[in-house]
C-alpha cells in the first residue's frame, strides 16, 4: 500500500534548493524527494556502501546546460555575425506573410 506524505510550511529558500538539487540530478522534485527519503531510510537499514534500490543510476558523461553553455562561450567568445541575429530573421519571415 502506498502512502502520501506532506511537509508543510517549507521555507522558500529550502524549496528552491531542493528544486535546484533535483535539476542537477536530472529528476523531478517528487523524484528527488523520494530519493532523499529512501536514502535516509536505507542508511539506517543497509550496511555502509550498499546501493539504494530506488537511487537513480550515475550518468557518466552527462553535463548540465550551464556547463554546455559555458563551453560554447569559451569556444566562441564573439557571436557569429555574418548570418545576422535569429530574432531579425524570424521577424522578417513573419512580416513577409
Amino acid at each position: 500500500m502506498r502512502v502520501n506524505l506532506s511537509i508543510k510550511d517549507v521555507p522558500a529558500r529550502i524549496a528552491a534548493q531542493l528544486r535546484a538539487r533535483a535539476a542537477r540530478n536530472h529528476r523531478s522534485l517528487q523524484g528527488e524527494l523520494m530519493a532523499i527519503v529512501t536514502a535516509a531510510v536505507t542508511d539506517e537499514t543497509q550496511p555502509p556502501g550498499a546501493a539504494s534500490p530506488h537511487a537513480a543510476p550515475a550518468r557518466a558523461g552527462w553535463k548540465t546546460l550551464e556547463q554546455i553553455a559555458a563551453e560554447g562561450r569559451e569556444r566562441h567568445p564573439k557571436p557569429v555575425s555574418r548570418f545576422g541575429r535569429s530574432v531579425e530573421l524570424i521577424r522578417q519571415m513573419r512580416d513577409s506573410r
